[in-house]
């Protein structure tokens, strides 16, 4: 779907949606439209991407990927790491688009 993190599917080049926190994430898919199983997807990997939020998001909050590859806050739980897809450069509640600087990493709780 568009504007969704996603992650490595079980095959090189190949992608999914991504579905949690702890998820290697890759990118997010771009504006294209949703693509079905084996049709090709632009990914941005790097630089400002645009991302459906799934929950409510601050400027600033590093963000990971909920069950349904919205991006959400990430929030690990003492001792518990979560993989980032980047920095939420402007605020909003789930179902707003807004902008990431894409910067993958982790961040333990």
């Amino acid at each position: 779907t568009k504007f969704r993190i996603v992650k490595h599917d079980s095959a090189d080049d190949t992608v999914i949606q991504g579905a949690a926190a702890t998820d290697k994430l890759l990118g997010v898919a771009d504006a294209l439209g949703a693509a079905a199983a084996a049709d090709r997807v632009d990914i941005v990997m790097g630089g400002i991407a645009r991302v459906e939020f799934g929950g409510s998001v601050t400027r600033g909050d590093l963000l990971t990927s909920d069950a349904n590859g919205k991006a959400v806050a990430a929030a690990p739980s003492a001792g518990s790491n979560n993989r980032v897809i980047g920095v939420a450069l402007v605020s909003g509640v789930s179902g707003d688009i807004g902008f990431v600087q894409i910067s993958q990493g982790s961040v333990q709780g």
